[in-house]
């Protein structure tokens, strides 16, 4: 019996698939046992085609391959290099276990590529089960950003036959290529940026609270709301923020291009987090994931380690915004359904937008409100009291004056954006601000007496939570970050509790 490994897919993780063959003796047959999808069963004249246009004649055998382990579900065409190379080579002592083998077949033998093969490539890394592998020729560019994999790339199903027979031999197509962006290293870790603003803040006129509350959004990846009449900005501000958040590591970036393989979307490896923006007709599943039989990812898995956008947000549905409750506290999001549970990773930034009232002018100087009172409260109690607990920073927008004029430019705030950064990783510290847990709160987020006396004042005035209290201390400590002081101080905490939704 012979084995190679390959991959598929167990919610967003890889599963590694053992395909095991045997030939023995009986009614010539060609079968494929093990939980296989329509498409591998296809594979089977694929895997015909490709052996006879390659000179290979099938023995007169019953040939039966086994997908292990055989109680889990398996799909996909990267199935088809692995298939026909355990049957070209069943005859050979060599083993080849320590193998992993990649690859679509055309009808002539030649390799393809397949748009999955990425972030399985991907996440087998990530959980260092593969050291070498053979993929198609075509995904090697991009396959070589994966650290820690020797990539052996084959053009045809003969070039990985010829491989496998002088596997002593052989040597990795290629290196592993660099993240070619500039960069910083604290504590032996990298971390990448990129300058490049396709729409800038300074075309941003006025509203100079709004974009000061965006800058500490960015700074400590704090959750933000913009309420204002219609045109003052909001979704102007929002669409900006992405590319002024943080730098990321060489994990975020290959984290980053996992997603948009995912979405069908091409890798760019570029240092810019992904910016989610679903319509607000967008449904529950939709937006987190799901499906009957195969749980997919959503809007929120897909805004991992990015921003997830809200425009209109009274205008989502209660079940979309309750149950966004669990993710923006937790970071991750659960699906349950009859045939699988999956759990995602959805560390996103969330980032609302909304009108004061539903004609939208309550907030207006010039022009007149027609709403109802009950109509105003109606529209505001679409949002609960413990999804807006979990807003970090809520912002009034000004109404848009003739005399307003320009004042950072992205580049000027992403600047800030980064020192900040580089402040908060040289004091140890791993998460952002908005995302410490209680003990890292603790540590980092330390108070003087006067920033304390004010925060008790605070706590019972404004009836604060404790879940409130903990983000007023991580909104105050991002704000110290940017004036670089080790300390949070009176001016801190005052700026922080400014922005705490009445």
């Amino acid at each position: 019996m012979k084995k190679v490994s390959c991959a598929t897919y167990e919610g967003l993780n890889a599963k590694v698939v053992h395909v095991e063959s045997t030939l023995t003796k009986g009614l010539p047959s060609f079968s494929v046992v093990g939980m296989a999808s329509t498409s591998i069963n296809e594979s089977k004249e694929r895997v015909k085609s490709a052996l006879l246009s390659n000179d290979f004649s099938f023995p007169p055998k019953r040939i039966t391959l086994s997908l292990a382990p055989s109680d889990e579900k398996k799909e996909g065409s990267q199935f088809d290099l692995s298939i026909a190379l355990m049957i070209a080579l069943n005859t050979m002592d060599d083993d080849f276990s320590d193998w992993f083998v990649f690859g679509e077949l055309g009808l002539d033998g030649a390799v393809k590529e397949n748009n999955k093969l990425y972030p399985l490539m991907l996440s087998l890394a990530n959980q260092k089960l593969v050291q070498k592998a053979i993929v198609p020729y075509a995904s090697l560019d991009k396959l070589s950003k994966i650290p820690n994999i020797e990539f052996y790339g084959v053009k045809t199903l003969k070039e990985a036959i010829d491989l496998l027979k002088n596997q002593t031999t052989v040597s990795p197509s290629i290196k592993q290529s660099s993240i070619d962006y500039p960069s910083y290293k604290i504590k032996d870790e990298e971390y990448y940026y990129i300058k490049e603003y396709e729409d800038d803040f300074v075309d941003v006129k006025g509203q100079e609270v709004a974009k000061r509350a965006a800058l500490i959004s960015a700074s400590g990846f704090h959750n933000i709301l913009f309420e204002g009449s219609p045109g003052c900005g909001k979704s102007m501000i929002a669409k900006r923020l992405k590319y002024i958040l943080p730098p990321m590591s060489s994990d975020d970036i290959l984290d980053v291009a996992k997603l948009q393989a995912l979405d069908y979307v091409e890798p760019d490896f570029k240092p810019h987090r992904n910016m989610r923006s679903p319509h607000h007709s967008s449904t529950l599943a939709s937006v987190f994931g799901g499906g009957s039989f195969k749980a997919q990812i959503g809007e929120v898995g897909l805004a991992h380690r990015g921003i997830l956008f809200f425009d209109e947000l009274p205008h989502f549905s209660k079940n979309v915004l309750e149950a966004l409750r669990e993710p923006m506290q937790d970071g991750k999001i659960r699906i349950s359904r009859v045939n699988s549970k999956v759990e995602y990773p959805a560390d996103f930034l969330f980032v609302g937008a909304m009108n004061p009232c539903p004609c939208g002018n309550l907030l207006n100087e010039f022009r007149e409100c027609r709403c109802s009172e009950l109509e105003i409260q109606r529209y505001k109690n679409r949002l609960s009291d413990p999804f807006l607990d979990r807003i970090d920073l809520s912002v009034s927008m000004q109404s848009v004056d003739v005399e307003d004029k320009a004042s950072y430019t992205s580049k000027e705030l992403h600047k800030m954006v980064v020192q900040s950064h580089i402040f908060a990783k040289k004091r140890g510290q791993k998460s952002f601000n908005a995302k410490l847990n209680d003990r890292e709160i603790e540590r980092f987020c330390v108070l003087d007496d006067e920033a304390q006396n004010t925060l008790d004042i605070a706590i019972g005035r404004f009836d604060l939570s404790f879940r409130g209290i903990k983000k007023v201390q991580k909104v105050g400590r991002t704000i110290a970050d940017l004036d670089s002081c080790d300390v949070i101080g009176k001016k801190h905490i005052l700026e922080a509790l400014s922005y705490r939704r009445r």
